[in-house]
């Protein structure tokens, strides 16, 4: 694996029952690199992404992640190694404020009892924190509690909560998914910005082809549980069988 190579995936397989949902996949993700992950529903992007994160076991094939081999990692691992995860819906605690949300997955990360038991009272924890917050670009509402937040700010959040560890590769799932129309791209600009300037390789599963167009460096597209195109935004979207099997026109 070259230096450059953060995360590589070789010959991977997944079957259920028979069925195939993932054959022969085979990616290289370097560091600091943006990447789009596209396809129709049961194409095979979740599948994708979850044997990466170690929700699924493949079948068959490799995953290295920094030059080791994590084949069949449990989730929990995959995060301690900074391999991190944010989901479509925000894992966030709804009756607590911003920060205290950020605390919790920080002393979560760190794996500390003391602090898990007392994160508020934890003043280098506070303060990484307010950093994070910053970089996200929500240090004015961290003391508001989440519910009264709107869509894409409890995004914001989200997305922050899983990168406290300082992960070196962070997968998102749809992450303008349920932020509205006037929010996504101030959303994603934010996202993206904070991503660059911590060096992290990013995959993100995105319906939207807006967002993909805007914000990715490479663009893999999925059908059938195959990877059909690995290429430049610009060129994926304008192949033949990304525009018949993924775009749909």
């Amino acid at each position: 694996m070259s230096s450059n190579i953060v995360l590589e995936v070789s010959d991977l397989n997944k079957s259920f029952s028979g069925i195939t949902a993932a054959h022969n996949l085979n990616v290289s993700i370097k560091k600091g690199e943006i990447v789009g992950i596209i396809g129709a529903n049961g194409a095979g992007k979740t599948v994708f992404v979850n044997m990466i994160t170690g929700y699924l076991k493949p079948t068959s094939g490799k995953i290295e992640f920094l030059g080791s081999d994590i084949t069949g990692i449990e989730p929990r691992d995959a995060t301690h190694i900074g391999l991190c995860r944010s989901f479509q819906i925000s894992q966030v605690f709804m009756t607590m404020t911003v920060k205290e949300n950020l605390m919790i997955a920080m002393s979560l990360a760190k794996k500390s009892g003391n602090q898990l038991l007392k994160p508020f009272q934890d003043e280098v924890i506070s303060d990484e924190c307010d950093k994070i917050l910053d970089l996200y670009k929500i240090k004015d509402q961290k003391d508001l509690t989440v519910s009264t937040l709107s869509q894409g700010i409890r995004k914001l959040l989200d997305i922050s909560m899983a990168v406290v560890g300082d992960p070196k590769v962070i997968l998102l799932d749809e992450p303008t998914s349920g932020v509205s129309v006037e929010e996504k791209f101030g959303i994603m600009d934010i996202v993206i910005s904070a991503l660059k300037q911590t060096g992290t390789s990013v995959l993100f599963v995105e319906h939207d082809m807006e967002i993909v167009e805007r914000y990715v460096d490479r663009v893999i597209a999925f059908y059938q549980g195959e990877i059909i195109c690995d290429a430049p935004p610009k060129e994926a979207l304008s192949n033949e069988k990304v525009i018949e099997y993924v775009l749909g026109h």
